[in-house]
């Protein structure tokens, strides 16, 4: 192959997310998961390295430390600060503790993270924002400073900022469900929509609890195969020659087959049942944003209303004062 051909096979096993030098790029990613601490105190941190031709942030690559705990801040700066704009879903927070630092656990989340903060950093309003950019390129004291000085919304305990959450919910439910309608929109488009979203949100939850009882099912069947495989084994040595090696023959085939099936159940939960669960999350994401744009519209209603009334109220006024100066020119 000459110089040229690799070239050109070089471009091609390029990454998409590979930067050219002629336009802007932001890219990102979450590598190296490490455990640190111990205990309850235990927890995953992630090294975050961006890659920039941005002139703001004075550089092209910056290396930072982040835990979970800094993506869910910024995940919730944006949410607070862009209003009706999609931000992209976290994944979840395990908290049991023999799934929450387990090899496949973390390399599940350290994906999930890593598409996150790109979908975050390739939204041409989301990558302007200074959050983001302290996020990526602050210490990890700063960081830390961030999120304990937080004011407004993120200052409430965790107890008050999950009320406020239900109250928001049960509003947006009422609506919705057609408890309340004091105030709808009234917008074909945007109603047909919005019923799209919530039946799409059905269907992924459904295809996602299939995927995971698939998964579940090749594992079963995988550590099955394998039990079954030792325990022919142990048979096999009790057994003569020929017998007993048919049987240890047998158990390695088991074994080998459980392998294959392990591996197999992995593959299917990486390409299959959690891509479905981000879509299940990003769906959740959306109906968040749904929610946020109901409770802005049944404000601007109840402020044109309010406005309506000092409006009414002003013109009495206005006529009151007019009928005095009347009398008092009759006078």
């Amino acid at each position: 192959m000459n110089a040229l051909q690799r070239s050109g096979s070089d471009s091609m096993a390029q990454s998409p997310r590979s930067p050219t030098s002629q336009a802007p790029y932001l890219t990102v990613s979450v590598t190296d998961p490490a455990k640190m601490g111990n205990g309850v105190q235990a927890y995953i941190s992630y090294k975050v390295i961006t890659k920039t031709n941005f002139p703001e942030y004075q550089g092209p690559e910056k290396i930072v430390i982040r835990r979970y705990s800094d993506f869910v801040w910024l995940r919730d700066r944006l949410f607070e600060k862009y209003k009706g704009i999609f931000i992209p879903p976290l994944p979840e927070k395990s908290t049991v503790e023999k799934f929450r630092f387990s090899a496949e656990f973390i390399e599940m989340r350290r994906q999930a993270l890593d598409v996150f903060v790109n979908r975050v950093a390739s939204h041409h309003e989301l990558q302007q924002s200074e959050d983001l950019r302290t996020f990526l390129l602050e210490d990890e004291q700063t960081m830390e400073r961030e999120r304990s000085q937080e004011t407004g919304i993120f200052k409430k305990k965790p107890a008050d900022f999950m009320q406020i959450f239900k109250d928001v919910q049960s509003k947006v439910s009422d609506v919705v469900l057609g408890k309340e309608k004091p105030v709808e929109e009234s917008n074909p488009e945007y109603e047909k929509q919005k019923n799209y979203i919530f039946q799409l949100e059905d269907h992924l939850a459904e295809a996602q609890k299939h995927a995971y009882r698939l998964v579940k099912r090749h594992r079963e069947l995988g550590q099955s195969l394998s039990d079954f495989g030792k325990a022919v084994k142990l048979l096999g040595t009790c057994e003569g020659n020929s017998l007993g090696k048919a049987f240890s023959e047998l158990g390695a085939k088991s074994e080998m087959l459980s392998i294959k099936l392990q591996r197999e159940a992995h593959h299917l939960l990486m390409s299959f049942e959690e891509p479905l669960k981000d879509y299940v999350r990003a769906v959740q994401s959306i109906k968040a944003t749904i929610a946020e744009r109901a409770i802005a519209f049944r404000n601007h209603c109840e402020l044109a209303e309010t406005i309506k009334f000092k409006e009414i109220d002003l013109y009495g006024f206005f006529s009151l004062i007019l009928l005095i100066i009347m009398v008092v020119i009759m006078l």
